[in-house]
């Protein structure tokens, strides 16, 4: 019988039958990237696997990814690919592990408790660190680490999911979406956009994408630099001294180079925010000092200078370099020489490409009749709604359904617009990571993403 017809075949089984009963038969890679069971774990009735997939054979850089998988009883389920962002942060520290992965990690940093809103319970969910020098993820050419931007990371999570669809193949043909946060409202588009071409003209393309989501995501900087000093300045973090200058100095210019004066206005927005976390402006920070606060630098966008720095990230920072979860992980198998980090203090201060606009890619990709939701928690003053607004405005799209509060048991849970090609969601008293602060409407929002359907007016 031929490989494709094999495949077919087993698609077809797994869909009536589910993946337990046919795990004999996957291939070998595969079933040596299942886990048992992570330290500290509480049972659980769904299957995980995690491993790297080689993107470059010549400069020896693989991808590090875990997938989470929906019930048997659910399957056939969707593939979902969650990419957080930075860049140079990990969607294992992040999405799976504060957010919207099944285990949360306790205090002690050694065992995990178990989300009640994880979103693999309505779909199949694989994170994947990237790109090389983020998390678990690497290169043997260390010049990699100094020289990731967009394109390479783009090019390199396609041959990642071309590879990892052929060690999965029971995936194949499955409903497929691309989803993410924050600077992944780059990664997530220029994606997307790379497989929607690349199955442009196939025939039932193995990768069946159908569209992806994206929340407080960077999107366009001339809007984000706008919407952002409008929000710090209506929200009364800042002067209107400040807010008038960051507007004359700012606009116009690129955020990867800002002009002194800019940067001198930035410096002085901070000192008016004072302590605060921006990722999240009206709750309680991690009880640390302000100093850590501000000890990573997350990307090259001058907006982002401190890190968002809850105390759930510390745990996943012990957690993961723990020998004992790395194994059960199949992580590090190559004996990395620094540890597991949240964020790469290399890849993010090193970026070397970022285009200044995901615009046209959206108009692309809008016209193709993909399916694409944005979402903005609305406490977050890094990459707020209102930078999102603008550039959604930007579009010039059609509106459907006007701005209308949606619910959650009959209190508002946030607001939406539906326009034609796109719908847009906020999650009323969220920051930036929408699924920590608000986990069950997080997962009314990625419910509706699925099923394509509004979110609720009552």
């Amino acid at each position: 019988m031929a490989a494709s017809s094999f495949y077919t075949l087993l698609v077809l089984f797994v869909a009536v039958h589910g993946l337990a009963a046919v795990i004999t038969t996957l291939p070998a890679q595969q079933k040596l990237d299942q886990i048992d069971r992570l330290p500290g774990q509480p049972s659980v009735e769904f299957n995980q696997y995690s491993g790297y997939v080689t993107v470059d054979a010549n400069a020896g850089r693989a991808l590090f990814y875990w997938l989470l998988e929906a019930p048997a009883a659910l399957q056939p389920a969707p593939l979902v690919l969650w990419l957080n962002g930075g860049p140079g942060c990990s969607s294992i520290a992040y999405g799976a592990s504060e957010e919207l992965g099944p285990f949360h990690i306790h205090s002690d940093g050694r065992t995990l408790y178990l989300n009640p809103y994880a979103w693999n319970k309505v779909a199949n969910i694989l994170f994947l660190e990237s790109p090389a020098g983020v998390g678990f993820s690497y290169s043997n050419r260390t010049s990699d680490l100094y020289t990731a931007g967009d394109q390479r990371t783009a090019v390199d999570a396609y041959t990642f999911l071309v590879n990892w669809f052929e060690r999965f193949p029971q995936y194949k043909f499955r409903d497929f979406y691309i989803a993410g946060e924050s600077y992944a409202g780059h990664y997530v588009p220029q994606l997307s956009q790379i497989v929607y071409r690349k199955n442009q003209g196939v025939q039932s393309p193995s990768i069946n994408f159908k569209g992806f989501m994206v929340g407080n995501a960077v999107t366009d900087d001339d809007n984000d630099f706008i919407g952002t000093f409008e929000y710090w300045w209506t929200h009364g973090l800042i002067s209107d001294t400040t807010y008038n200058g960051l507007k004359a100095a700012c606009l116009s210019q690129s955020s990867e180079h800002p002009s002194e004066d800019c940067s001198k206005l930035q410096d002085a927005a901070e000192e008016e925010m004072g302590d605060i976390d921006p990722y999240s402006i009206y709750t309680p920070s991690c009880n640390i000092s302000s100093s850590s606060l501000k000890r990573k630098l997350r990307g090259h966008y001058p907006w982002m200078s401190r890190a968002y720095d809850p105390c759930t990230d510390r745990y996943a920072q012990v957690y993961y370099n723990h020998p004992e979860v790395q194994r059960a992980l199949h992580a590090n198998v190559t004996g990395l020489n620094y540890p597991w980090e949240d964020c790469s203090d290399i890849v993010g201060p090193y970026w070397s490409d970022s285009p200044r606009s995901m615009l046209p890619i959206y108009k692309e990709l809008i016209a193709a009749g993909l399916r694409i939701w944005v979402f903005s928690g609305d406490t977050d003053s890094v990459v707020p709604l209102t930078a999102t607004r603008y550039s959604i405005n930007a579009l010039n799209l059609t509106t459907l359904t006007d701005w209308y509060p949606w619910y959650d048991h009959g209190i508002v849970g946030g607001w939406s617009q539906v326009y034609k090609g796109l719908n847009y969601v906020t999650i009323r008293g969220a920051g930036h990571e929408v699924p920590l602060h608000k986990p069950r409407q997080a997962l009314i929002l990625f419910k509706h993403f699925l099923k394509n359907k509004p979110m609720p007016s009552v």
